[in-house]
Order: C-alpha cells, then structure tokens, then sequence
C-alpha cells in the first residue's frame, strides 16, 4: 500500500467511521451528570422536581434519537454521494458533527437539555452519512487487490473510536461532571481534522472516470494514491465497466429492487448485512460489566477492562485485514459465525451457573474475549466492503443507502426491544441471537455472487468467488 492511500484511509477513517464509533461509547460514561442536569433545568424552568418517569424518558430519547437521525443520513447519503462526489460528499459529513459538538458543549451554558436532544440528533446524521460515504470512497480509491484492505480500515475506524470513547469517559480524563460538555463536544476535533485534510487528496478514481468521465483526472489521482508503477490493467477494467453501464446515471434504491439482474447480490446484501445488528455484539457489550464484577473485578476497574475488550476489537479487525485477500471472505465469515455461535452458547451456560463454581464467571470473561475477537476478524471486516465489491459503479450508492438504512432501524429497534428482552429472559436472551448466528453460519455460504452484466471479468476475478 502507498504511502498516501495509506494516509487518505487514515483522514477518512478519522472524520467517516471513527464518529459512529465514537458516538456509540461516549454516551455511557457522562449519563448520570446529563439526568441530574435535566432535572436542575427542570427545577429552575418550571419550579418543581421532575419525575423519575420524566428524567428517564428524556435520557432515552437522547440516546435513542442517535439512530433516527442516523437513518436519516443513510437516506441522504445515496444523493450526495451523486449530486456532490465521494470527497465533497465526505466533506460534508462534518457540517452535523460540528453543529452537534456546538450544541451538546453549549448545552449547560444555555440551560437547556433540548440542545442535547438536538445535538445528538446531528452525531446521528452524520453517524449515518459517513458509515456509508466513507466506507464506499475508502473501497473505490484502492486498487483490486487491496481493496478488501483499505475498505477494512472503516471497520477499524469504528473500533478505535469505541476504544476513543470509553477511554475519554475514564475520570481521570474527561469523565468527570465539570467537563461532560466538553466531553460531548470532542467530536468536534476529528471533523476539524478532516476538513483541514481531505481536501489534498483526489476524488475517487472511479468516480472521476466513471460518472465524471473525466479521464486525465482518474489518471491523476491514480497516480497520487497507487504511485507511479504499472497500473494498465486497473485502468483497463475501469475503462470496460464505464462502457458495460454505457453512460447510465446512478440507480436509486427503487431500481435495486425492481432490477431483476441485481437479484442475487440484493438477497446477498440484505443477508449479511442484517446480522451487524442482530448478532448480538452489543448485548454481549451490555452484559461484560456484570460479568466482570462476578469474575472478582472491583466496579471502579471493569472500565479498565473494557478498554482491553475494545483494544481486542481493534487488533482483530486489523488482523482481518491482513486475512481476508488470503483466506476469503466466505472463509472468514464461516469461521467467524461457527466461533460466535458457539461462544454465545457457551455463554448462556456459564451466565447461569456463574454462581455455582468459583471459576465460572473467568470462563464468562474469556467467552466475551472470544466473542470479540470472532466478530472483528469475520462480520465486522469483511460486511463492510461488500456493496462495492458485489454491485457496479451505477448500483454502489443506492446498494450503501439499504445497508446503512437496514442497519440503524435494527439499532433503533434492539435498543427499544432489548431492555423488555433481558428483563424476560436475563441471560438466556443470548439463546435468541445464538440462533440468529448460527442460521448465519449456514447462510455464509454466498461464493461465486458475480456483479452484474459485467462480460470481460472471467469468475475467478469475483471477489466473492474464493
């Protein structure tokens, strides 16, 4: 990899994935500071206490209004991404994060818990925009062979800003109830980043000679990202898709589904795509502080081990980056589905007689471990990249703008369901998902899908066709 797709993977990752990442672990840490300010806005607002009922639903809309407004974004991504291009459409992305980090840091100062409501709103809109935006630039600036690699960096991305974000809640940091606005305003500084960056790096070459039929462009930018060796060949394919589409503008998601020759890679698309949500990773992140308190961990340090646990996802994706031009994709995921479905099975086991044997809950702890590192080396690398690499140039947006909506309505649905869930079933709430992960690990074998009506690819070019 060049040096400097190397360093457009990074400036994208820091301003695209790295905020939804951030976004979904920095609202544990200050959640007791922004309850008790509600109720002190209350208080002087209106001259009577809140409710309990009122405090808890003001907290819940704020954390759940993250995924409304991040499936807003994902329907807002696909027009961007044809009316401005993958860099102005990226750049873009930071307008909602910066008019979040201002509303959510001013919020104290201006006395009203509202802008925080707003605020996340905003981090949610760009959470949706730049899971999609990102993930699809990232995958059409690298060439064949490494882009299962660098469209992997949005998965690390995500990780690191999980990691991020736990770490800036620690109270040695920021986790502290002088500084959450401060705390709420960080993502602030990574969409600065971006905007003072990006725009020294080219747009997609793909994009420029594709929809842009801009030739000498596409040639520049290859350049500037690949370096100066041969690259006829890429340049051969791109020049042979641009005349399979022969000109078509970009399709819209109606046309994906009414486009019987996209059939299969939609079925295939919504199938692997479905499970981000629906496996159970966050469930497993719901339960590690009850377990790690039970394995003999004091309350104060599980935040510790949490860290370990998002240093794990970290390593793994990274790993899976390495892997998965080896190994398959198909590979990876099989594997990876086969491991979680029996860690969350495991799992359940150990959850229910935690308090029978003294070493139970340290097998718990090494169960969630696996877990991890099972979903950052299969679904969590290798989904991410799929649209591009399944659908032509004409389909890419409109394929990115499904997957990002399928995915915040599952987050947006698990975290309205789960809680009545877990409080139904405790820890045989993983049996649901154990079997939603297993029928994955049957539903993993999707090789030889071949984008469409694409004449001058033989079958063992398919990426999927490992």
């Amino acid at each position: 990899m060049s040096c400097n797709l190397f360093l457009l993977a990074f400036v994208l990752g820091i301003g695209g994935t790295f905020q939804y990442g951030l976004q979904i672990s920095i609202i544990n840490s200050p959640a007791e500071y922004i309850k008790s300010f509600i109720h002190e806005t209350w208080l002087k607002r209106y001259g009577s206490s809140p409710s309990e009922e009122i405090i808890t639903l003001m907290w819940s809309f704020i954390v759940s209004i993250y995924s409304i407004g991040g499936l807003l974004g994902s329907l807002f991504a696909g027009y961007l991404l044809v009316r401005f291009g993958r860099k102005k459409a990226m750049l873009l992305t930071n307008i909602p994060a910066l008019l979040s980090a201002a509303l959510m840091g001013l919020s104290r100062l201006s006395g009203s818990f509202e802008m925080i409501i707003i605020g996340r709103m905003f981090s949610g809109v760009c959470g949706g925009l730049a899971l999609n935006i990102h993930i699809l630039y990232a995958g059409e600036c690298a060439p064949q062979k490494l882009r299962g690699a660098v469209a992997i960096t949005a998965s690390t991305a995500i990780a690191v800003g999980k990691f991020v974000g736990f770490a800036l809640g620690l109270r040695e940091v920021l986790g502290v109830e002088a500084l959450w606005p401060i705390l709420m305003a960080v993502n602030a500084l990574p969409a600065l980043i971006q905007l003072l960056t990006l725009p020294f790096f080219p747009d997609s070459p793909r994009y420029l000679l594709i929809d842009k039929k801009d030739k000498e462009g596409c040639i520049k930018a290859v350049k500037q990202l690949w370096g100066d060796g041969d690259h006829a060949a890429e340049m051969d394919d791109m020049m042979a898709e641009q005349k399979a589409i022969n000109g078509e503008k970009a399709k819209s998601v109606c046309d994906l589904f009414r486009d019987k020759a996209v059939r299969w890679q939609l079925i295939t698309l919504f199938l692997v795509s479905s499970c981000m949500q629906l496996i159970g990773i966050n469930v497993v992140y719901f339960y590690a502080y009850s377990v790690f308190v039970k394995a003999g961990i004091p309350p104060a340090q599980t935040c510790y081990v949490s860290l370990g646990v998002g240093i794990t996802e970290i390593l793994t994706t990274v790993l899976c980056g390495f892997l998965i031009e080896r190994a398959g994709r198909k590979m990876l995921l099989w594997k990876s589905y086969t491991v979680m479905s029996l860690a969350l099975g495991l799992l359940t086991v150990t959850l229910s007689l935690q308090d029978s044997f003294f070493w139970v809950p340290y097998c718990s702890v090494a169960l969630i471990f696996i877990f991890i590192m099972s979903f950052g080396i299969g679904p969590a690398g290798v989904i991410c990249p799929l649209p591009t690499e399944i659908f032509i140039q004409s389909y890419r947006p409109a394929a990115y703008v499904l997957s990002g909506v399928t995915n915040w309505i599952q987050l947006f649905l698990l975290g309205l369901v789960f809680p009545f869930i877990a409080e139904g079933l405790g820890s045989f709430c993983f049996i649901i998902f154990f079997a939603y992960c297993l029928s994955k690990d049957y539903a993993a074998d999707y090789g030889g899908v071949q984008p469409p009506e694409l004449p001058w690819k033989e079958e063992a070019d398919s990426p999927m066709a490992e």
